[in-house]
């Protein structure tokens, strides 16, 4: 792909373009709101918000990482939903798709390399580390999901939230601390493998 290319035609209003740009990146724009929000439809209505937002804005867009580009905008766009509902978020331990149905292994965890059992493993980790990530206040989770789950390191996060390097550090350093606390109650699920937060810099 192309992406510069895509990202020029799309400026220029060809939406086919920007439709391959949404098939590139939706998966990993749906992981970040599913992440924030803790719930399908409420990741579904983030993420359709954040691509229509993009397309909107996409001339606003004046290079860089155009995956932190719309990484903002979803993680803007959750942090707008969760002030909107003035509360936390319930959160089923289960993955539930549109029709409310339980979702036994989400499409992003999926290893088509990994044996049933190492599927499973990763699925209950899943399950632990996401009821965890709703305890902590949305700043924090925000930069745990970016470092700890997307993969992004400190200067891409920074980006993302439009705050200072010191910052995430700071932030991600309270929020793995709260994480292992968490996952504490959660040990005798956790796999052996998984029972220790990293807690090396990415």
């Amino acid at each position: 792909m192309d992406e510069k290319a895509l990202i020029s035609e799309a400026q220029r209003g060809e939406l086919d373009s920007f439709n391959r740009l949404v098939l590139e990146y939706q998966e990993i724009v749906y992981n970040q709101a599913y992440r924030m929000m803790g719930e399908g439809p409420a990741a579904d209505d983030a993420t359709q918000d954040a691509f229509i937002s993009a397309y909107r804005k996409i001339r606003s867009f004046r290079g860089g990482s155009f995956r932190a580009w719309l990484l903002r905008i979803v993680t803007n766009a959750c942090y707008d939903e969760l002030r909107r509902r003035q509360r936390r978020p319930t959160t089923a331990l289960e993955p539930l798709d549109n029709n409310d149905e339980e979702i036994e292994s989400p499409h992003w965890m999926v290893d088509p390399n990994e044996s049933p059992e190492q599927t499973a493993e990763r699925i209950e980790l899943f399950h632990a580390i996401q009821a965890c990530l709703d305890e902590l206040p949305d700043d924090f989770r925000a930069i745990a999901i970016l470092v700890d789950i997307q993969g992004f390191n400190y200067q891409e996060a920074a980006n993302v939230i439009g705050k200072p390097i010191g910052t995430v550090k700071s932030r991600l350093s309270r929020a793995r601390m709260q994480l292992r606390n968490c996952l504490q109650s959660f040990w005798e699920l956790l796999p052996s493998a998984f029972r220790l937060v990293n807690e090396g810099s990415p």
